[in-house]
């Protein structure tokens, strides 16, 4: 499959649609996520209950329960209203394939696989946040303070070199280090 494109969305005020079941965890999830960005989120509990009207107007749609005749359906209505979709598990049917995302502070971290190895960008995120603990996101914090910093004392188009080097420098002897650790049978098919 093709690498989908990561972006970022700016979902402040815009109208998303989650459609999954009242206990499903990753639709109670995704709600979760879409509201902290200021998504006005519409949840559908009921999927077999779900009417055209509820997407039409959508700006973005995830749909959570893996049921090929929902995803073909939606995918219709997404091609017909301008949507974006993502459908859980089924990136064949829509436009956006869900990034885990690890959190610290206003660091977003997405991770994606495009669907093909959703658990090892589970891990991958996993690792991550152990890492962006409560001293990194502090970190985040105070270089932000220092950009503000900058800004207020050299304001404008003239200042804006000197802000430049400053807000480089800020960040100078910060480093991480990742590495990855496979499994036996991974290591056993590489040395065949």
């Amino acid at each position: 499959m093709q690498p989908f494109f990561p972006v970022g969305l700016n979902l402040i005020g815009r109208t998303c649609v989650v459609i999954g079941a009242r206990d499903d965890r990753e639709a109670i999830e995704k709600e979760a996520t879409l509201r902290e960005a200021g998504a006005e989120v519409t949840r559908i509990t009921e999927p077999t209950l779900l009417r055209d009207a509820d997407v039409e107007n959508a700006f973005f749609v995830i749909s959570t329960p893996q049921n090929a005749e929902l995803s073909a359906r939606l995918r219709a209505l997404a091609d017909t209203h301008g949507f974006l979709l993502c459908c859980i598990d089924q990136p064949q049917y829509g436009f956006v394939a869900m990034a885990a995302i690890a959190k610290a502070g206003p660091v977003r971290v997405a991770i994606s696989t495009t669907g093909q190895a959703p658990a090892v960008g589970k891990r991958i995120k996993e690792s991550m946040q152990r890492a962006m603990d409560e001293r990194f996101a502090r970190f985040v914090e105070a270089v932000a303070a220092r950009k503000r910093r900058a800004a207020e004392e050299h304001p404008g188009e003239a200042g804006f070199a000197t802000r430049r080097k400053m807000n480089i420098a800020v960040a100078e002897g910060f480093d991480a280090k990742i590495s990855f650790k496979y499994p036996d049978w991974f290591n056993d098919e590489s040395r065949s």
